[in-house]
């Protein structure tokens, strides 16, 4: 069975200090995850209010794949806010670390399991499925964690949910960790991952190959403090990594995600960093010399995956580390031909404006960087030129076309 990918943008995603969508802006992303495919939505938290449970009213009434959930405290009037949403699941969360049962809730371990108990029947009477969400689990005893998922199980839950809270876990603790409490239990595990160590994606990954059912991600993984597992790295990752290590596909459109992910980046108001893995304005931007030269040679010599699974395609630009093979392709596209001589001169000129501007010469820039520059020196090559030609050829007067350099010689 294929992983489930439980996208939590509009509950997690919304929490990133900062962000709050519109209610069309909502209804417009969960509208375009079910359109490319995502099965599950964390939808919201209904104890935030009546404009709350409004807006996802309106989500659950428009989707007619996609499940949805909602995130409570185990707290019976958080449950109760459910009633009338429509809603399929419910994420009941309280702590199972020492420092959040003590320090934030003031209960012990006793009060945590009655406390499951008791609201994993009051929701599943209100005809939910129940997830319990184990908040601060990277930070719990493991022994502790099965006595939970054991009374999640015997109160009837379907779902038992990780959450590396704090973002703490590397990949070879998760997968050991998950893997103990899916051979543990016989509920299905979800991991929700947190990046404050940059590792939401690999952790994610590791939970997979461990046996999770199910995982949180975030669109540009938007969430608390550094976010969550993006969603579009977590679903890229799946589909190009070889090896065999992910269980089948998760029935996502790969080339759908640059667009879900401008739609998010607008609704959030949050720009996408250009060096951004998958969805980047420049993630298929080259310049190096050695990397260019093995692109022209052959794609996948520096091509991990083919871009145009996401509708894009390999760009070259011109920066100080240019070779002069692709400064004379470049400058050939643009009806300019540089011998080696005048290739070496432009990569100095080219790293000058570079490092002074901060990016990459426009295809018009290098035009005028050329005029500007080289002016003189393709005068005096053309006449250097000519001046050969004719002691070579001295009764012959040969019509061959230097236009390209001609023009350039005189400004046009």
């Amino acid at each position: 069975m294929a992983v489930i990918i439980n996208d939590t943008t509009l509950r997690d995603g919304e929490q990133t200090a900062g962000v709050a969508f519109t209610p069309e802006e909502k209804l417009a992303i969960a509208a375009k995850l079910e359109a490319v495919g995502v099965p599950e939505l964390e939808i919201g938290i209904p104890a935030m209010g009546a404009r709350e449970r409004e807006v996802m009213g309106a989500i659950t009434a428009s989707l007619t794949t996609t499940q949805t959930m909602a995130w409570c405290r185990m707290v019976a009037d958080d449950i109760y806010a459910c009633r009338g949403l429509g809603l399929d699941w419910v994420d009941l969360s309280i702590p199972v670390s020492p420092q959040q049962m003590q320090h934030k809730l003031g209960i012990g371990r006793a009060e945590v399991l009655s406390r499951i108990q008791h609201h994993v029947r009051v929701a599943l009477d209100e005809g939910l499925k129940v997830c319990v969400g184990m908040e601060d689990a990277s930070r719990a005893d493991p022994a502790f964690l099965y006595q939970v998922a054991e009374q999640a199980e015997l109160a009837g839950a379907s779902r038992v949910r990780f959450a590396d809270t704090l973002g703490i876990l590397d990949p070879f603790t998760t997968e050991e960790t998950i893997s103990g409490l899916v051979d543990y239990t016989g509920l299905q595990v979800e991991m929700h991952a947190h990046n404050d160590l940059g590792l939401a994606t690999a952790n994610t990954l590791a939970a997979i190959t461990a046996g999770a059912h199910s995982v949180n991600t975030t669109v540009n993984g938007l969430g608390e403090r550094a976010g969550n597992a993006p969603l579009e790295e977590v679903v890229m990752a799946m589909e190009v990594i070889r090896q065999g290590r992910y269980r089948g596909k998760v029935g996502i459109s790969v080339s759908t995600l640059p667009e879900i992910c401008d739609q998010v980046a607008a609704a959030a108001g949050r720009s996408i960093c250009q060096q951004k893995c998958i969805v980047g304005q420049n993630v298929f931007t080259h310049e190096s010399g050695i990397h260019v030269d093995g692109l022209l040679k052959h794609p996948e010599n520096y091509q991990g995956f083919d871009p145009a699974l996401l509708g894009r395609q390999h760009a070259l630009v011109l920066g100080k580390h240019s070779g002069k093979q692709a400064i004379k392709n470049l400058c050939l596209a643009q009806g300019i031909y540089l011998d080696d001589s005048q290739c070496e001169h432009f990569r100095t000129i080219l790293a000058l404006w570079v490092e002074a501007n901060k990016h990459s010469p426009s295809p018009e820039q290098v035009v005028e960087l050329v005029k500007h520059h080289l002016k003189e020196n393709l005068k005096k090559q053309e006449q250097e030129s000519r001046s050969e030609r004719l002691k070579v050829l001295p009764q012959c007067h040969h019509p061959r076309n230097h236009a390209g350099l001609a023009n350039i010689a005189e400004g046009e």
